[in-house]
């Protein structure tokens, strides 16, 4: 018995050391998990071009932000734009400020600075912010194409179905609904753990970007990544679409062909400005289901397309294809 004893202990020992360790282990993966730092990217292969693209970048944030404060200071101090097509744009172009904001520091800081270290919580910060401007920007658009149908199927009663309080009303509900319908995806992401590689393709936080890193299996990844489109994407555009099949409706009635034309004219810049908010974001969804083996290249311009492009153009847009609003512009810049 005697000799059996200092086996035992030394198993004793020798068990309290391995969970011991199990736990230090159990805390160490803790920490990796609740602080991970992710790495942001550039454009890869265009390390000797970075300074160039650093000014671009600079200059393209720069004239998106002059733009669209320009389109919000006009509309705010000239009585006559306060009508529902003109508030609606102001909406538009705060939405727009509100990517070149929440993305500028980290963009900027990556190709000015080389800043590239970014921690989960803040990441998914960026992440949350980015994705409720690309909701709210859907219900403003669809907003529009709905001021647009009023406008040409209803123009005697336009002005009171669209009052200033139900416009409120309207870019109140689709802030609220932004906010509720991207919240459970920030969530999933704090509980996710990050077992790959953490550096990220982009310059700022998206969610697909982040969900790949997670530790998943791909049909999960998957049905994560088309969740977050349906919920961006798939609500607004088919209402948008119903919208304009109601105005060609409405236009095919009339009978005078320039009156046609006239009413028709009025849609222009808002279909291009779903033009440019939807193709580069249903790209990004749709070339990786019937292309295998897309370019990672294509993605990231892609994504930085759908970041820049809207805001830098909507208010260029606007202001060559409305006649009153590029008035005032030009009056402004005159003086």
């Amino acid at each position: 018995m005697d000799h059996i004893r200092p086996q035992v202990e030394r198993g004793k020992k020798s068990s309290k050391l391995l969970v011991s360790a199990r736990h230090m282990k159990s805390d160490i993966n803790d920490t990796t998990f609740s602080h991970v730092m992710f790495l942001l990217s550039g454009i890869p292969g265009q390390e000797d071009f970075h300074l160039w693209i650093s000014i671009a970048f600079g200059l393209i944030y720069a004239i998106a932000i002059v733009g669209n404060s320009v389109i919000l200071l006009i509309i705010k101090t000239e009585p006559s734009l306060h009508e529902p097509m003109y508030i609606f744009l102001s909406i538009l172009a705060l939405t727009d400020l509100g990517f070149l904001i929440v993305t500028m520091p980290t963009t900027l800081g990556l190709y000015f600075f080389n800043f590239r270290e970014i921690n989960l919580h803040a990441c998914i910060f960026q992440m949350y912010f980015v994705y409720v401007l690309i909701v709210t920007e859907s219900g403003v658009l669809l907003s529009m194409a709905f001021d647009r149908f009023i406008a040409i199927s209803y123009p005697l009663r336009y002005s009171s179905i669209l009052t200033l309080s139900t416009i409120a009303k309207i870019g109140l509900v689709s802030v609220i609904r932004a906010l509720t319908l991207v919240f459970p995806f920030p969530v999933l992401l704090i509980q996710f753990q990050y077992c790959r590689s953490n550096v990220l393709t982009l310059s700022y936080c998206r969610n697909e970007d982040i969900g790949r890193l997670a530790c998943l299996d791909e049909g999960l990844r998957a049905m994560y990544g088309l969740t977050i489109k349906i919920v961006t994407m798939g609500l607004d555009l088919p209402l948008i679409f119903f919208s304009y099949v109601m105005i060609l409706k409405t236009v095919l009635r009339i009978a005078s062909q320039v009156e046609s034309l006239r009413a028709l004219n009025t849609c222009v810049s808002h279909f291009c400005a779903v033009l440019l908010f939807y193709t580069p974001e249903f790209s990004l969804s749709v070339i990786p289901i019937f292309v295998k083996d897309v370019s990672p290249l294509l993605r990231i311009i892609l994504s930085y397309v759908s970041l820049l492009v809207p805001p830098l153009m909507n208010p260029i847009v606007y202001s060559v294809k409305s006649k009153p609003l590029r008035a005032r512009i030009i009056k402004v810049f005159i003086k």
